[in-house]
């Protein structure tokens, strides 16, 4: 069995306003990940997920795809997993 990982995406571009949180949780149902998505004062997007590797790889994936008419840069950094969310959900 794959070890659960963690990765924080910071999303940037056109990113708030737009229905990114939403959307993000929407395709979140559709995987076996956990974490959260907010808005960051800076304008960003910061999406934390954790599950199996190619779960989240996939989620992120999945969300950069429905998402990239308004994504400029993402940067995509991996953690060790903490293991503390429920499931997943906006943050505000």
């Amino acid at each position: 069995m794959d070890d659960p990982i963690r990765l924080t995406v910071l999303f940037s571009g056109h990113v708030q306003g737009v229905g990114f949180r939403y959307t993000t949780r929407s395709v979140a149902r559709g995987y076996a990940v956990t974490g959260y998505v907010r808005n960051l004062p800076d304008g960003r997007v910061e999406l934390v997920a954790e599950g199996t590797p190619p779960e989240v790889r996939a989620f992120v994936e999945a969300v950069q795809r429905e998402m990239a008419g308004y994504v400029r840069e993402a940067k995509i950094s991996e953690e060790p997993p903490t293991g503390q969310f429920p499931d997943f959900q906006i943050r505000h």
